[in-house]
């Protein structure tokens, strides 16, 4: 039993800074899970990979002023995320190229452009931190900042969650019915970037995706209704958390990686064990051709 205690219960109880990672790592999954299982139902999973990538300049210039202090990157981050999706939406519409390579492409250049400012200023250790993150030193201003990111998402969420579920399952259907349709879209991206913004205080511009994506394309594999899968996600991306920093703590490795890897290792499981996964599409296969 003492075991038991030491090893699931302890880290968490005796040390501040695991309270702190642990309490700033369930709330990201509160507000970023949800989002990216709409991310994944709109087709746009690599979108907020790259929109991750493209806070990355806006953080980097936010630390050549100010250092790694909270406010001016988050600031910087917001600024270039927003830019990043608003250029690439125009490029899009203005040009014969599609959305996803102008993303691609704004991107590509955002993560090179990040990571020549913060080497201009910073030590190898610097570019680390802003590129993995440092969950276990998250502090109260960034816990603040994640709190206040996921209460906006939460209540923009309920506000407008029957538009957001129609737009994912039948875009020009609302656009022909209501007026919500582009306001919606562009209430959508604005918060994939906020909560990547939040992800990047803990998990860096590399990683926080991950706790975004991951769990919502595991829970794909348990369920088809997105309020249902929404929940899914977010128990999904808790227990990777926690399992994450446990496993961070007891085998000395880096936190964010061993959250995502937590994460990967939820959706290989549910690809094959879950209820929509491969063994049960097999065993369902099978039963109708025996039937």
């Amino acid at each position: 039993m003492g075991t038991v205690h030491d090893f699931l219960f302890a880290p968490f109880i005796d040390f501040g800074f695991m309270q702190r990672a642990l309490f700033g790592a369930l709330l990201l999954c509160l507000s970023s899970c949800p989002m990216g299982v709409f991310l994944m139902l709109r087709r746009m999973s690599l979108t907020g990979d790259a929109m991750a990538h493209a806070i990355l300049p806006g953080a980097a210039v936010g630390f050549l002023f100010y250092g790694l202090q909270i406010v001016p990157m988050t600031i910087g981050g917001l600024i270039a995320g927003v830019v990043v999706a608003l250029g690439a939406g125009a490029v899009s519409r203005l040009t014969i190229q599609k959305e996803d390579a102008s993303m691609a492409a704004f991107y590509l250049i955002s993560l090179a452009l990040g990571v020549l400012i913060v080497s201009i200023r910073g030590s190898n250790v610097d570019l680390m931190h802003v590129l993995f993150g440092t969950v276990l030193a998250l502090n109260n201003d960034a816990l603040t900042l994640i709190a206040l990111i996921c209460g906006i998402t939460l209540v923009l969420l309920a506000i407008f969650w029957r538009a957001l579920v129609a737009e994912c399952m039948d875009p020009l259907f609302l656009r022909s019915v209501s007026r919500l349709g582009t306001p919606v879209h562009f209430v959508f991206l604005g918060l994939v970037v906020l909560n990547l913004v939040g992800g990047f205080q803990a998990l860096g511009t590399l990683l926080s995706v991950g706790l975004m994506m991951l769990p919502a394309a595991a829970a794909r594999f348990w369920c088809s209704r997105v309020g249902t899968m929404c929940l899914v996600a977010t128990a999904i991306g808790m227990a990777a958390s926690v399992v994450g920093l446990l496993l961070s703590y007891h085998l000395s490795l880096p936190s964010g990686p061993a959250i995502i890897l937590s994460a990967g290792v939820a959706y290989l499981l549910s690809m094959i064990f879950g209820t929509r996964g491969v063994v049960q599409d097999r065993m369902r296969r099978y039963r109708h051709r025996t039937a």
